[in-house]
Parts: C-alpha cells; sequence; structure tokens
C-alpha cells in the first residue's frame, strides 16, 4: 500500500476542521482546500468573520507547529479584513501503531484539540 500523500493528509485535515466548525455553529462563506493557501476556511458566527488556516501533518511531527510566514500572512490578511484568525493543526497516525506509516486503508488516530486563536 502506498502512503498518503500531503494533498490527502490535507483534506483528512479540512475534513476534521470542517466538521468542528459546523459543529460548532459556523456558517461557511468561502473553502479553499488547495495546498498552500490559506485561508482555508472563510466562516461567520454570531456575525463575525473568522478566518481558518488548516495544517494537516503525520506523526511525529507537531500539529501545531506553522510556518511563521504563512501566519504572518494570514494575520495580514484576516487584518485588513477586520476578521478573527484560527489556526487549526491536526496530526495523523497509524492507529495500530504511531511509528507505522499511514497508508489509504489504514485506520487512524487524530490529534486535533480544537481551533487556537491568534
Amino acid at each position: 500500500m502506498s502512503q498518503l500523500t500531503l494533498k490527502e493528509i490535507h483534506q483528512l485535515a479540512m475534513k476534521e476542521v470542517g466538521d468542528h466548525l459546523e459543529a460548532e455553529g459556523y456558517e461557511f462563506l468561502a473553502v479553499n482546500s488547495q495546498l498552500k493557501r490559506t485561508p482555508q476556511f472563510v466562516c461567520v458566527k454570531e456575525k463575525k468573520l473568522y478566518f481558518v488556516v488548516v495544517q494537516g501533518t503525520l506523526y511525529p511531527q507537531a500539529p501545531k507547529k506553522f510556518d511563521q510566514d504563512l501566519i504572518e500572512k494570514a494575520q495580514d490578511h484576516a487584518t485588513k479584513n477586520n476578521a478573527h484568525l484560527f489556526l487549526a493543526g491536526v496530526g495523523f497516525a497509524n492507529a495500530e501503531n504511531y511509528d507505522y506509516p499511514l497508508t489509504k486503508n489504514d485506520p487512524y488516530a487524530v490529534n486535533f484539540k480544537g481551533l487556537e486563536s491568534l
């Protein structure tokens, strides 16, 4: 079996974060699922605008370790649009053993602690 690609990891992370946002009552205005494009989600909740930057990683990479240049760029964009910025780091690992590679057919463990406000 082949390991997950960066795009597939990103899509899994988008699904996790999108489900979380929906459960928390956010209304989606735009969704951008392309890699390295920010923000991935533009949402509204209680008449406030939110930008959400999503990052998916594989164990042992830390899901909350974001590229500083990317964060600064997203923060500038949020400020210009009077939006609040959230970071959503999502980590994945093989559920049977974190040290095993994660393939398309493997069950996986998710490390997502919610949205991090900036």
